[in-house]
C-alpha cells in the first residue's frame, strides 16, 4: 500500500477537466467530491451498443444497434405531428418515429442516406418503431466504428447528463490506469479465500464492461465486481458498529450474580407459564448481567409476544443485587401502562413501583427525587422526565428502554450516563420486527434476542381489504360490535404531512361517527391534544367509558385494551406494512375474536395492492417486516430516528443477504489480526459522519 496508491480518495473532482463550480455544486447533491467518489458512483443499468443487430432480428422492447439504409421520410399530421422514416437492412424494415425535429433534419433523411440508430423497439401501428432514436448519418460505404464497452447508464441530477458521466468517469478511469490507483483495503488472502477481484479490477469493469460479460448478471447486481465492493461496504459498516460496541463494552458495570429467589417468587405469582421463548431470553439477560461488562441487548418481540414480562425477570435479578431499576417509555401513556404491570407483579414482593413523568410538578416531584438519589426507591417507570438532569440514583444498575427508536441517541445517553461510576446494563425493547438481515446490520453494535412465540391463547386477528366505496357497511358493522358490548378503533390517515390536517380528518370522521352512530359513545384522539387530555380520552377508552376510539396514527403503540376486537384502518393503502401491522395489534388481546378491516380508496396501485394483500394473508410480524423492507429499503424500515442514516451507496440488504454472516465473521477477524485496516475502510465508506445512533 504505497502513499501514491490512495491519492484518489484525495484528489478533488474539480481536478477533472469540464468541472468548475457549478459542476462541482451538481455532484456535491449526490455526495461526490473527490475521484474515489465518483468511481463509486456506479451505473443503473447498462446498453449494449458493442454490436449492430440485424433488423429482422429485432423484437419489440429489445435495445439495439442498428444499420441501415432510408426509405422514405414524411411528416404525418395526426394527433400529433410527428417526422416517419422508412429504413431497411436488407433482413427487415422498421419505422424511425420523431415528434420534435426541424426541417433540416426531415431533409437530412433523404433516400438512400445510411444511418446507424440506437434505441429501443416498440410495436407501432403498421411495423416496429424506434421513437426518438440516438442516430449517426455515415457518410460513406466504411464501416464505423462500434463501441468496445457495454454503455453505462448512471443514476443522475438535474444538469448532469449522461454524456457529461461517462466523459467525467472516462477521465477518472484514465488516472486510475495510470497507477494513481484505489487503495486496496483487503487483504490478498481474503481476496482469493472469497474469490474476490481487486478493487480497481472490480471498479474499471463496473464503468466500462467489456461485450462478454452478462447484461443480465449486471442488472440483478451478481457479477463478482459488484459483490466486491458491497462486500466491503458492508464490512465498513460492520466494523463501525463493533468499534461502537468494543468502546461500550470497555467499562464496567454491575456483576449481577444471584440466586434468582425474587425471579422465581415472581414467576409464582403469575397466572400462567412464560413461553419458551421468555424463558430462553430471559437466560441470555441473565447471562449478560452477570458478565460485569455493559450489557447492550435489543429484545424485538411481535406485538403481544410478552416483551413486559421479559424486563421484568430482568428487573427481578437486578433489584435481589441491590441495584436501582429504571424503565423509560416514549410517551406517558405507554410508561402508565408498564407502571400498572410492573406494579401487579412487584406489589406482593413488597417492592414499590415509582412514577415519574413530566406532569409529576412541586413536592410530589421532588419526593421520588429524593427517594430515587438516597437509594429508598429501587424501582422506577417513567417517560422523558427520566433523562433530566436533577434526576439522580444511588445504585442504578439497569435501565430498560421501551420502543427506543423513538427517543435520540442523547437522550439514551444520558439515562446510561447515571451509572455514578459504573455504566447500568441497556436493555431495549421493540415491538417492530425488524427482519434478521437487516438487525444484524443495523445493530451489529448490539446483541439480538427475538420472542418468535407468542403466548397460548393469543388468536390471530382476521384481516379484512375493502373498498371504502362500502364506507356505509363498515360503519354498520362497528356499530354492531359495539352493540354487543365490545370496542373498536377507527384509525384515520392522511398522505399530506401536515398534522393539522389528519387532526382536522380524525375530527370530521368523529363527528360523522358520532352522528351515524347516535347510540354510541365516540372517543377522539389526535396529535394536537395536549398529553393530558389524550390520555384522559385513552383511559376511558380502557375503562370501557367508551365504545369508539376515533385517532389518528398516534394509537400505533398505546395501551392494552383487550376488549377492543375491531380495528377499521382508513385510507390503508398510504401506510406502511409495519405501521399497518402495529395498528393491527392493538386488537386481538381478549378472549373475543377480533377483525381488523383495511380500507383503501380505489383504484390501487400494484405497491399498494401488495402491501394489502401481505397483511390479509400474514399475521407473522417478521415475515411481514421483511416484505416490507423488499418493497421500502432499509430506511424507511428502520426509520432516520432509529439507526441514523442506514442508507448504502451500493450494497442492498434484501439482495446481498447471503455477504452478511461472511461479512461478520470477516470482521471479527480483521478486528484480531489487521486493525489497522478497520479504520480506512469506515472512512472510506461512512466518510466522518456518524452514521449510526444505536449506542
Amino acid at each position: 500500500m504505497n502513499a501514491k496508491a490512495d491519492s484518489l480518495a484525495t484528489i478533488p473532482v474539480t481536478a477533472l477537466r469540464g468541472v468548475g463550480p457549478r459542476r462541482a455544486q451538481q455532484l456535491a447533491r449526490l455526495g461526490i467530491d473527490t475521484v474515489q467518489d465518483l468511481l463509486f458512483h456506479l451505473p443503473l443499468r447498462y446498453q449494449d451498443r458493442t454490436r449492430v443487430v440485424p433488423v429482422g432480428s429485432l423484437r419489440a422492447g429489445d435495445q439495439a444497434v442498428i444499420e441501415v439504409t432510408v426509405d422514405h421520410a414524411e411528416v404525418r399530421f395526426g394527433r400529433r405531428r410527428s417526422l416517419l422514416v422508412r429504413v431497411s437492412d436488407g433482413s427487415g424494415a422498421l419505422m424511425l418515429r420523431f415528434f420534435h425535429f426541424t426541417a433540416a433534419q426531415k431533409q437530412a433523411f433523404a433516400r438512400g442516406v445510411r444511418l446507424r440508430c440506437f434505441g429501443e423497439a416498440r410495436n407501432g401501428p403498421a411495423m416496429l418503431e424506434l421513437v426518438h432514436p440516438e442516430y449517426t448519418l455515415l457518410r460513406d460505404d466504411a464501416p464505423a466504428p462500434v463501441e468496445e464497452a457495454l454503455t453505462p447508464i448512471y443514476p443522475t441530477t438535474e444538469g448532469l447528463h449522461q454524456l457529461s458521466w461517462r466523459d467525467l468517469t472516462g477521465q477518472a478511469l484514465a488516472l486510475l490506469h495510470e497507477g494513481r490507483a484505489l487503495q486496496e483495503l483487503l487483504p490478498e488472502a481474503v481476496l482469493r479465500e472469497h474469490r474476490l477481484p481487486s478493487l480497481p479490477e472490480a471498479v474499471a469493469l463496473l464503468h466500462r464492461p467489456p461485450p462478454d460479460v452478462s447484461t443480465q448478471l449486471l442488472s440483478e447486481n451478481g457479477h463478482p465486481a459488484q459483490q466486491r465492493l458491497a462486500f466491503e461496504e458492508l464490512l465498513a459498516h460492520q466494523l463501525s458498529l463493533r468499534m461502537l460496541r468494543r468502546r461500550a463494552r470497555a467499562h464496567a458495570a454491575p456483576r449481577v450474580i444471584v440466586a434468582g429467589e425474587l425471579e422465581r417468587r415472581l414467576l409464582d405469582t403469575l397466572p400462567f407459564e412464560p413461553t419458551g421463548a421468555q424463558r430462553r431470553v430471559a437466560e441470555e439477560i441473565a447471562g449478560d448481567l452477570a458478565s460485569g461488562r455493559p450489557m447492550l441487548r435489543l429484545v424485538q418481540g411481535d406485538v403481544g409476544s410478552g416483551k413486559t414480562l421479559v424486563a421484568a425477570l430482568a428487573a427481578a435479578r437486578a433489584l435481589e443485587d441491590g441495584w436501582q431499576v429504571a424503565l423509560m417509555a416514549p410517551t406517558e401513556l405507554l410508561a402508565e401502562q408498564h407502571r400498572q404491570n410492573l406494579a401487579q407483579w412487584f406489589a406482593p414482593l413488597g417492592i414499590e413501583v415509582g412514577w415519574l413523568t413530566g406532569r409529576h410538578k412541586g413536592r410530589r416531584r421532588a419526593a421520588v427525587l429524593e427517594h430515587l438519589a438516597a437509594g429508598e426507591l429501587a424501582l422506577v417507570v417513567g417517560s422523558h422526565a427520566l433523562f433530566q438532569e436533577d434526576v439522580r440514583f444511588a445504585r442504578l444498575g439497569l435501565a430498560i428502554v421501551d420502543e427506543q427508536h423513538r427517543f435520540g441517541v442523547h437522550q439514551r445517553l444520558a439515562l446510561r450516563n447515571k451509572g455514578d461510576g459504573l455504566v447500568p446494563h441497556q436493555l431495549i425493547m421493540t415491538a417492530t420486527p425488524i427482519p434478521r438481515t437487516l438487525a444484524m446490520t443495523a445493530y451489529a453494535d448490539l446483541d439480538l434476542s427475538v420472542i418468535d412465540e407468542l403466548p397460548p391463547g393469543r388468536q390471530p386477528v382476521k384481516t379484512v381489504v375493502i373498498s371504502d366505496e362500502r364506507r356505509s357497511e363498515v360503519v354498520a358493522r362497528v356499530g354492531e360490535n359495539c352493540r354487543q358490548g365490545r370496542q373498536a378503533y377507527w384509525a384515520c390517515t392522511l398522505i399530506e404531512e401536515s398534522e393539522a390536517l389528519q387532526c382536522q380528518a380524525a375530527e370530521d370522521t368523529a363527528r360523522e361517527l358520532a352522528e351515524a352512530l347516535p347510540d354510541l359513545r365516540v372517543g377522539l384522539v389526535h396529535g394536537r391534544l395536549k398529553d393530558a387530555d389524550k390520555e384522559g380520552v385513552m383511559q376511558a377508552f380502557k375503562a370501557g367509558e367508551l365504545d369508539l376510539l376515533v385517532a389518528t396514527t398516534v394509537i400505533e403503540v398505546g395501551v392494552d385494551v383487550p376488549n377492543a376486537s375491531l380495528m377499521i384502518i382508513e385510507n390503508a393503502e398510504r401506510l406502511g406494512l409495519a405501521q399497518l401491522h402495529q395498528l393491527r395489534g392493538r386488537v386481538g388481546r381478549g378472549a373475543a375474536e377480533s377483525h381488523c378491516v383495511l380500507m383503501y380508496h380505489p383504484p390501487l396501485g400494484q405497491l399498494a395492492r401488495e402491501r394489502l394483500g401481505m397483511l390479509r394473508e400474514s399475521s407473522d410480524g417478521f415475515a411481514i417486516a421483511r416484505k416490507d423492507l423488499a418493497l421500502r429499503g432499509p430506511g424507511e424500515v428502520l426509520g432516520t430516528r432509529q439507526t441514523g442514516e442506514v442508507q448504502f451507496r451500493i450494497a442492498d440488504l434484501v439482495r446481498d443477504e447471503a455477504l452478511i454472516p461472511q461479512v461478520q465473521a470477516l470482521a471479527d477477524r480483521l478486528l484480531r489480526e489487521h486493525p489497522e485496516l478497520a479504520a480506512p475502510l469506515i472512512r472510506r465508506w461512512l466518510g466522518e459522519k456518524v452514521h449510526y445512533a444505536a449506542v
